[in-house]
């Protein structure tokens, strides 16, 4: 049985217990982070525990854990569970207190850990493509934050099941801002790689600031600007980015075939470049 950390316990998932009263349970009001892990190894951790750090900066919550203490209970949860390849989730919430739309300033952070495995290098997605759909972009305005308020994003990729979809990109005033979970790119028929730029409209993606450093590596041209979804339509090439799927080439959005509707040779090789990096322990800092 998959064994999952609790607030200072390495227990039996099905032994594991949160607080009714935790407030991530009851107003979403905690962060997250996912790490993947390939060959035993957690892949641009430091990076995710900074993005950590300001995001529990951002709502003001406290730090249940230093980074060396996390990394060591991350790194324990891989062992335990014999995990080779996968990820390794991270939630903080601002702990258990009575029910009040008020913060609470006495309440003792919580921390939960647990590991999932999965194939990435593997994925059958990056091998085929995905097809995407475009649905309402209706999450709050602070995107950046990496909260685990996923609701809309969920409802988003329900959406786009709907319409036979595999995924969703959102879209607000007329332009792309990401993915349910993950950073959006197209390649242009001139070879411009494009990718909306950061702001508090979107995460800021920790595989999409190392694929775009492997991209500028390979010399191509980047616009960090928005996009609509009509020129994705037109676009040569398309892909998302996550920690959890690397680079996945995109070969439909709304039903419009992407070049010739197979995977493209950029973000195939960006994907290459990618898990070569990570395997070898050198991505971009």
């Amino acid at each position: 049985m998959r064994i999952v950390y609790v607030n200072g316990e390495y227990l039996p998932e099905d032994q594991a217990k949160i607080s009714v009263f935790d407030r991530g349970f009851l107003f979403g009001d905690g962060v997250y982070e996912v790490s993947s892990v390939l060959d035993g190894a957690l892949i641009d951790n430091q990076a995710h525990l900074v993005r950590l750090q300001r995001s529990l900066d951002e709502l003001s919550i406290a730090r249940p854990a230093s980074d060396a203490e996390i990394e060591e209970i991350q790194q324990e949860l891989i062992k335990r569970n014999d995990l080779t390849e996968g990820m390794v989730y991270l939630q903080i919430t601002r702990g258990a207190a009575e029910r009040s739309f008020d913060w609470p300033t006495d309440a003792e952070p919580s921390l939960v850990m647990f590991t999932q495995a999965k194939s990435i290098t593997g994925s059958a997605s990056a091998q085929k493509g995905l097809r995407v759909a475009t649905v309402p972009d209706l999450r709050w305005k602070r995107r950046d934050i990496k909260t685990v308020n996923l609701l809309p994003a969920s409802w988003a990729k329900a959406q786009a099941a709907e319409k036979g979809a595999d995924d969703a990109w959102m879209v607000e005033d007329g332009h792309v801002t990401e993915g349910s979970s993950n950073n959006t790119f197209i390649v242009t028929k001139d070879g411009v790689l494009v990718t909306r730029q950061l702001s508090n409209d979107i995460l800021h993606g920790i595989t999409r600031k190392a694929t775009l450093q492997l991209a500028a590596e390979c010399q191509l041209k980047i616009e960090e600007r928005s996009f609509t979804p009509e020129e994705a339509y037109d676009a040569q090439e398309a892909f998302m980015t996550s920690a959890s799927s690397f680079v996945t080439p995109v070969i439909e959005i709304d039903g419009h075939e992407i070049g010739d509707a197979t995977p493209g040779p950029i973000a195939k090789r960006l994907r290459e470049l990618y898990i070569d990096a990570a395997q070898q322990g050198s991505l971009p800092a």
